[in-house]
């Protein structure tokens, strides 16, 4: 998945836009690209700025945003259109079904008088929950619990297609547990990292003082609940160690995790949590699940129960009175990624909603705003990248006829997903109703809960999407060999898809989503998958040895670069990315030499097809970011910084050098036999 991340993450309007004319100046009198540039940098300099620093210049990062670029423009105009359905369901007033549960979610989550009436009113019963335990049998019952609302003490888990069997769903247990973002953070010594732990018991703290406890005794609590957080974090696996799909598969029968942890009864926390039909599990970090293990006996049991109550509040703290959302605010937005100001309530809500019941929102949504013709142009682009990378796979030197052979079976086998599902979820067991907020967000996990227990022992459904269609976001998924571009995806804020020429939508959307895309089931993880899902060698050694090779020139290439004071870019943690950028770049590349747009060479607004496609790829990462937010990106992200996803992969693209005159002294020049020669 890219991320954009979100990750990560991470294209011209199939909707919204689409039906919904851009003012005249913003289409016919003005070209999107041109006026974004920045032409007193040279593109031989730095790309990034030559092509996007005009308008980084001209549009500063609103105080409550930590980033701001064409992913906060494309949702400035989906939250727009989706306050407008929430409101027209509250003002409709269904007493059933989508329209009742989002209406009644938005007046709940908008009524901001009895929110701060309630304050902590809404956990209670929980915190008295966690406040009558007594033996550490007690302990991991309540843990249970937490999990199936979405509190995940002490470690992470869930439901997930099993690597080695994608036709099976496999319960998964992974690190986890820690308050603050990963290990990272209990233990660098930049200073920008350590200033974030120098103010995380301050936090602590002031959740307990909301809880009721005077400061003397919160400052206590705190200490101790830092102490347990910062033993798990010392088994925690580092960034780049999670990206090994083999390292991190150890498959245990339920019977055999006694091995791991003696001290916790897993088969009854287990059936708790409402694992069945499954006699074993994948567990990603066996060493975390033995210190686990010792954490838990040797524990007091108050800062068990410290820690427990700190996770729930911290859980639900955004969805409560103000001074549990100032306090979380402060310290996860403001401290860590260095926002000034919170967002509206309204936009808080949508994104809160998004995650609670957005497939049921995505049905009224591509009802109003979705564009069949602009979907068929897409699925048209897919089929046209995926064609591309064929032939550039056929052209190998380095590979051997027979793994090339099955690498092309798995591209032609890549199932693509455009727009929105053809089947959608039944959300008609969930509760929403009017009452506090945060009951609807602790209803609607449980409900997530049980959707995902559900399909143990069950066939995987590979025609589920795991993104809405608003989501302005993309991604692989290597159990299913898909790709998965929801609606959202491939708008150009203030354009209609048909004032869109080739040259931008090869590089914003072909390039830059698609192929980067389908490029992930070729990189370092997503290669080592078959084309069926399962991970399995498939790779000759030679052909394994030579991509290994090649692809530690670009993590070279990574290491090097310093977004920021004097961290680097982890090359290594962030290769899967990194090479899905330069293969979307290649790939989308030769797609678009296909068009009517390219072979005719004519210019587009002053520029020639080729210069207008490394400009549409680069309006893909329009974007500038605070200090904090690329600090913390650099710790907890396996996407590189905006900037370097654009002048990372150029220089190790032929046809750039050949369309700006890049030349030896440059500083966006490398020299031949120091470029990626993979794809």
């Amino acid at each position: 998945m890219n991320k954009k991340l979100i990750g990560a993450i991470a294209a011209a309007s199939i909707f919204a836009a689409c039906n919904q004319p851009a003012p005249k100046e913003e289409t016919a009198k003005q070209d999107f690209i041109r006026s974004n540039m920045d032409t007193t940098v040279k593109p031989n300099d730095d790309f990034f700025e030559y092509a996007n620093g005009g308008w980084i210049k001209t549009h500063p990062i609103p105080g409550d945003e930590t980033a701001y670029g064409i992913g906060e423009l494309v949702q400035k105009e989906l939250f727009v259109k989706l306050q407008t359905i929430n409101e027209e369901a509250l003002k409709k007033g269904d007493k059933t079904g989508a329209g009742q549960r989002i209406g009644d979610f938005w007046f709940s989550a908008m009524d901001s008088n009895t929110i701060e009436k309630n304050g902590a009113e809404p956990l209670r019963e929980e915190l008295g929950r966690i406040a009558a335990m007594k033996t550490k049998e007690d302990v991991m019952t309540q843990a249970a619990h937490m999990h199936t609302y979405g509190a995940n003490v002490f470690f992470g888990e869930g439901v997930s297609q099993d690597p080695k069997h994608s036709d099976v769903e496999a319960y998964m247990m992974e690190q986890g547990g820690l308050g603050m973002p990963n290990r990272d953070y209990y233990f660098n010594t930049d200073a920008r990292t350590m200033k974030v732990r120098s103010m995380y018991p301050g936090f602590v703290a002031t959740m307990f003082r909301l809880m009721g406890t005077d400061s003397v005794q919160a400052n206590q609590k705190a200490a101790a609940v830092i102490a347990m957080e910062t033993t798990l974090a010392k088994s925690s696996r580092k960034l780049e160690d999670l990206r090994d799909p083999y390292l991190n598969y150890n498959k245990f029968a339920i019977s055999k995790l006694s091995t791991l942890s003696p001290g916790i009864a897993w088969p009854k926390y287990l059936e708790q949590m409402g694992v069945k039909h499954v006699d074993s599990v994948i567990v990603g970090q066996p060493e975390f699940y033995k210190a686990l293990n010792k954490v838990i006996a040797t524990t007091d049991m108050q800062t068990l129960k410290d820690y427990m109550a700190f996770q729930l509040a911290t859980t639900f703290a955004g969805y409560l009175s103000t001074p549990f959302v100032n306090a979380t605010f402060n310290f996860y937005a403001k401290t860590i990624r260095g926002a000034e100001a919170q967002k509206p309530r309204w936009r808080r809500v949508l994104e809160a909603e998004e995650g609670a019941i957005g497939e049921e929102l995505g049905q009224l949504f591509v009802k109003e705003y979705f564009d069949a013709t602009a979907k068929k142009r897409y699925e048209d682009i897919v089929e046209n990248v995926r064609n591309a990378y064929k032939a550039r796979i056929m052209k190998l030197d380095w590979m051997t006829d027979s793994t090339k052979q099955k690498a092309i079976h798995k591209l032609m086998a890549i199932q693509k997903k455009v727009g929105y599902p053809d089947k959608w979820k039944d959300f008609s067991a969930l509760k929403i109703d009017r009452g506090p907020y945060a009951l609807n967000m602790m209803r609607s996990n449980q409900w997530w809960n049980n959707y995902q227990m559900n399909k143990l022992g069950k066939p995987v459904d590979r025609e589920e999407w795991g993104m809405t269609p608003q989501t302005y976001n993309a991604y692989y998924n290597e159990s299913n060999n898909e790709i998965v571009l929801p609606a959202a995806m491939m708008t150009v804020p203030g354009f209609k898809d048909a004032e869109l020429d080739d040259a931008l939508v090869y590089g914003y959307t072909a390039a830059s989503t698609v192929g980067h895309e389908i490029t992930h089931g070729f990189d370092d993880q997503g290669r080592q998958f078959d084309e069926l899902g399962n991970l399995r060698s498939w790779w000759s050694a030679t052909d394994t040895a030579q991509f290994m090779k090649r692809a530690k020139v670009l993590t070279l290439q990574f290491n090097n670069m310093i977004p920021l004071d004097t961290m680097h870019i982890n090359g290594k943690a962030t290769l899967g990315e990194n090479l899905a950028d330069l293969g979307g770049i290649l790939i989308g590349l030769d797609a678009f030499k296909q068009t009517d747009t390219y072979k005719k060479g004519e210019k587009i607004h002053g520029m020639t097809p080729l210069q207008r496609f490394f400009q549409g790829y680069s309006l893909g990462w329009l974007m500038a970011e605070r200090p904090e937010r690329i600090a913390t990106q650099l710790l907890t992200d396996v996407h590189s910084p905006a900037k370097y996803r654009v002048n990372g992969p150029f220089p190790n693209v032929p046809e750039f050098y050949e369309a700006f005159n890049i030349k030896p002294g440059d500083k966006m020049y490398i020299a031949d036999s120091l470029r990626v020669h993979l794809w």
